[in-house]
């Protein structure tokens, strides 16, 4: 079988959002009987405002193509980083050293530079504190299924804030010699005002960062610290001065950080971290000293993981409990890591780590490592014993259908930093178990593709990764050992409705904001519906009922190849996907994207042989309209979106011998109608 049709059924994989609506848009109407009178609702539908021409945000030119791809001059600077960071259990603190290897590869001169000082938004003077209030812990993902824009307000006498990055020296290395660098600090970024500006073309200089900072608690959301019985888990994100990013959009790109996700170069990553010889370290990217960290045992039992697609044990239970399996047993030990074309890296240490291990099957027959670390706690065989098993599998998952996994490891960690995603390691709850460890696991390894390989601006596009990625982890809950744990019900830990529910709330809402609005512009209660579940239920509408899975899949899967590792915007995604499917999609984009319209087509009469239908919201999608006759038959026809190209009705006249008893719009309910109880009527 072709590729598309073996591997992307249209039955399980990726219509599992779309075919929620069934239940969602049949409670939302009174019922599908009678509709008499219903012509008396005139169509409010415009074509000239739906069908008129769609300027795309951003221009194309020689950077970025009419094609959606990057342009022949496409250019992209690199940051290269060596870390060196020291662990003060004691003192809850981490001393570090950054040096940043910063490439311009613009045309542009530089003179200055912007990095992102995300640390600064544990303090009290922060943004982010003041716009969203004290700083609390975030409701975890266990409980929600997604992570807010910033922990939520909660009554809590407990400290919740830090002084953030507490710079001991910043200098710059160009041309042979080092000087002490002219800056200055302005909530979570730092302007190094450079003496010598940076030129284009290949221009590099290095900067030179001495810091450290107070670790956040488990109110840290994103990065924190926190104890269960075996001792202290450390997850360690956010955790350096990194780069901000000068694109050809916008030149620098220097957003406050106010708790949306990140915009990040790409580069080498070369990072030591010193802990308490009692720790175990998981980290992005490959561990480069094992025989200095590792006992002799755990060496063996890594090589036999790495062959085995059962999961083997590293580090047991039993070797936890009795606080052996490590090479020392007192003072420190460094861990060594290198990790190549990569946004970010993050690393978790705890002497608590039960640590277990399987092989990756990728493409062209590579492979890498699925490993998950977790404290005793998790341990339960329906809880994080399963963890490696669900990671393998989602890697190889989307490695098949969208784009190989391109690095050597794939880490899940329990601990206090739930449900978050980096390159190469995610974070989830140490009481996520069952269906919830499955859908999260798979989710925030979803993100390995959106954001961590095609590398949106998540602080400005949240629906380029969000959205994106939850429309592909859809599928790996429909496929997993013949749906085990589909279809995947988000609703079951969002405490809201199904998603397409939530999506007709955020089309009835005059306050919600479109897919296009800056992502700290809204919260979670309506960022969750329409980041994640509008996105995702815009990429369903687009395979299953605009392009069909043979033009989508074919057209998303050269966006992903395209933007690998670079990055793209929204008008580089929609000009990808009309030149992939050959469709101009303008009226999609415009109601769907950049406004919050409804869709809504009724059935106002039924005249002899003849029924009037008529558009009376302005987001128009391909429609099914069914009739049934008096012997029993029945008859389709699916209007494409052209019937609306000049007025709101259509006159269909279904072929029959027998007269016409009943006619149903959307008969299967795979579309978002905002009124069902207009899409049926019967023959008086």
């Amino acid at each position: 079988m072709r590729y598309a049709d073996a591997s992307l059924p249209r039955l399980l994989s990726l219509a599992a959002l779309a075919s929620l609506a069934l239940t969602i848009c049949a409670a939302r109407a009174q019922g599908d009987g009678d509709a008499t009178g219903a012509a008396a609702h005139a169509s409010t539908f415009d074509p000239r405002i739906t069908f008129a021409p769609l300027t795309l945000p951003d221009p194309v030119n020689v950077y970025r193509s009419s094609n959606g791809a990057p342009g022949p001059q496409y250019w992209q600077n690199e940051a290269d980083y060596e870390l060196h960071a020291t662990l003060d259990t004691a003192n809850k603190t981490l001393t570090a050293t950054d040096t940043i290897t910063y490439t311009n590869n613009s045309p542009d001169t530089l003179a200055s530079l912007w990095i992102q000082m995300e640390q600064n938004i544990y303090r009290s003077d922060s943004r982010a504190h003041i716009v969203n209030g004290a700083m609390r812990r975030r409701p975890s993902r266990s409980a929600t299924g997604a992570a807010p824009a910033m922990p939520a307000p909660v009554e809590t006498a407990e400290k919740t804030t830090t002084e953030g990055y507490v710079l001991k020296s910043v200098e710059i290395e160009a041309n042979g010699k080092t000087t002490k660098a002219d800056y200055l600090i302005n909530d979570t970024r730092m302007q190094i005002r450079l003496a010598e500006p940076l030129k284009g073309h290949g221009g590099r200089l290095k900067i030179h960062i001495a810091y450290s900072y107070e670790v956040p608690g488990p109110w840290g959301g994103r990065t924190s610290w926190g104890t269960v019985k075996d001792g202290e888990i450390y997850d360690m994100a956010q955790w350096y001065p990194r780069m901000a990013v000068y694109d050809d959009l916008r030149g620098w790109d220097a957003l406050p950080y106010l708790g949306s996700e990140f915009y990040l170069e790409y580069g080498t990553f070369d990072y030591s971290v010193t802990v308490p010889s009692s720790m175990i370290v998981a980290g992005s990217g490959e561990l480069m000293n094992p025989t200095e960290v590792l006992t002799p045992q755990e060496i063996s039992r890594l090589k036999e993981a790495r062959s085995s697609d059962k999961t083997v044990f590293v580090r047991t239970a039993a070797e936890v409990a009795a606080k052996e399996g490590r090479p020392k047993q007192s003072g420190t030990l460094t861990w060594h890591f290198h990790m190549d074309h990569t946004r970010d890296v993050v690393w978790s240490a705890s002497p608590a780590f039960i640590w277990d291990a399987a092989r990756i099957n990728l493409p062209d027959g590579k492979t890498a490592l699925a490993m998950s670390v977790y404290p005793q706690e998790s341990a339960g065989p329906d809880d994080w014993a399963n963890s490696t098993a669900y990671t393998k599998d989602t890697i190889e998952r989307f490695s098949k259908h969208w784009y190989p996994y391109p690095w050597p490891n794939a880490v899940s960690i329990a601990g206090f930093t739930s449900g978050m995603e980096y390159p190469g390691v995610v974070f989830d709850g140490i009481h996520d178990s069952g269906k919830l460890l499955f859908w999260l696991t798979a989710h925030e390894f979803g993100h390995s593709w959106f954001p961590m390989i095609v590398g949106s601006n998540e602080r400005r596009h949240a629906f380029m990764d969000e959205g994106f990625n939850t429309f592909i982890d859809i599928e790996e809950s429909a496929m997993y050992e013949g749906g085990k744990y589909g279809p995947k019900r988000d609703s079951e830990y969002s405490g809201g409705g199904e998603p397409p529910d939530m999506i007709l709330k955020v089309l009835d809402n005059p306050n919600a904001p479109t897919l296009m609005a800056l992502a700290d512009s809204y919260g979670f209660a309506l960022g969750h519906p329409v980041s994640y579940f509008k996105g995702a239920y815009g990429m369903v509408l687009l395979r299953e009922q605009i392009l069909g899975p043979e033009r989508f899949d074919w057209a998303f899967r050269k966006y992903i190849r395209d933007w690998a590792f670079k990055h793209p915007a929204p008008s580089d995604f929609f000009r990808e996907m009309q030149n992939g499917s050959g469709e101009d999609l303008s009226w999609f984009w415009r109601g769907w994207y950049f406004n919050n319209w409804k869709y809504d087509v009724a059935v106002d009469k039924i005249e002899g042989d003849t029924v009037t239908l008529s558009n009376r919201g302005q987001l128009v999608l391909p429609t099914t309209v069914e009739a049934t006759f008096e012997d029993g038959s029945k008859a389709r026809v699916r209007l494409p979106v052209e019937t609306w190209l000049s007025k709101g009705t259509y006159t269909w006249s279904p072929e029959s011998k027998s007269p016409i008893a009943e006619v149903v719009v959307d008969p299967d309910h795979m579309l978002p109608d905002d009124d069902r109880s207009n899409n049926t009527m019967k023959a008086q």
